[in-house]
């Protein structure tokens, strides 16, 4: 036992290793930062106070926060009511032999810059962008679709999409057919089997393709800037714009904290709903 012991341990050695170097100290001296304040000149006094952290609390930033947390939430519910139905019908309704390449196909953008992606919405939509010229050839009038709260909710949802899709696709595949139909010859309708099969059994695909979406979403920062054109302040772009703009990298290293600090706490209040789907 011991021997074995010793053994498992000298193989995480490396990966642990590479974690402690390439995250933990990271982030330990992105946290000293923190604590810090500018310099006349940007750079960082070690002056060790959580001034930076009321700061982060003030009512300006919350409100950053909760506009975050509200593109985050509709994201993911989009990302879902988008989502279920490309699963299903890949898992339940696509031959066996064509569900490989339709889901290449799915996970497909993953192999361009998500920065390129943005750029192609950029000249999908701006005024003299495609959907306008379409709109154009028409007769209708141009619209405004670029630089604004709709742009990168739709940005945010083609971003995010992928990751929704697939691990419902993994619980919806592995859904019993026979539960369905065995609900529908005991009355239920269509919309009551659903709700009361289908939906219970693929909660760990819902669950774990809702976090997948939620987190990334909260610091989302390309969608904003590009799609948006930095006319709404959201958290990932305020953090961008204290190191890359204000120079003001201890506040800038505090709202990432408290930023991380804050889907810490959403993942410890929905940890034990998660455990249950996943002992569905």
């Amino acid at each position: 036992m011991k021997r074995e012991r010793r053994i498992a341990a000298l193989l995480l050695a490396p990966s642990l290793l590479l974690l402690l170097v390439l995250f933990y100290l990271p982030q330990a001296l992105l946290f000293v930062v923190s604590l810090g304040r500018r310099s006349a000149y940007g750079g960082v006094v070690r002056d060790l106070s959580l001034d930076n952290y009321l700061r982060a609390l003030e009512p300006l930033y919350l409100g950053i926060l909760g506009r975050s947390l509200a593109l985050a939430a509709a994201t993911t519910v989009l990302c879902l009511v988008v989502g279920f139905p490309v699963a299903w019908w890949l898992a339940r309704r696509v031959p066996a032999r064509l569900r490989g390449a339709l889901l290449a196909l799915v996970v497909l953008p993953f192999w361009t810059s998500f920065l390129v992606r943005m750029y192609a919405w950029v000249v999908l939509l701006r005024s003299e962008g495609i959907v306008n010229l379409a709109l154009g050839a028409f007769g209708l009038p141009r619209a405004e679709l670029l630089y604004n709260d709709a742009a990168v909710l739709i940005g945010q949802v083609y971003g995010e999409l992928p990751f929704m899709i697939v691990p419902l696709y993994v619980s919806l595949e592995k859904l019993d057919g026979a539960l369905v139909e065995a609900a529908a010859d005991c009355g239920a309708s269509p919309a009551r089997a659903f709700a009361s099969v289908v939906v219970p059994l693929a909660l760990p695909g819902i669950a774990a393709g809702c976090l997948l979406v939620f987190i990334p979403s909260l610091g989302a920062y390309l969608a904003p800037d590009m799609l948006g054109g930095g006319r709404t302040a959201y958290v990932g772009s305020l953090i961008q714009s204290q190191f890359a703009v204000a120079r003001d990298m201890p506040f800038g290293a505090a709202l990432s904290f408290v930023l991380s600090l804050g889907v810490i706490l959403l993942l410890l209040v929905f940890r034990r709903p998660l455990r249950a789907a996943q002992a569905l």
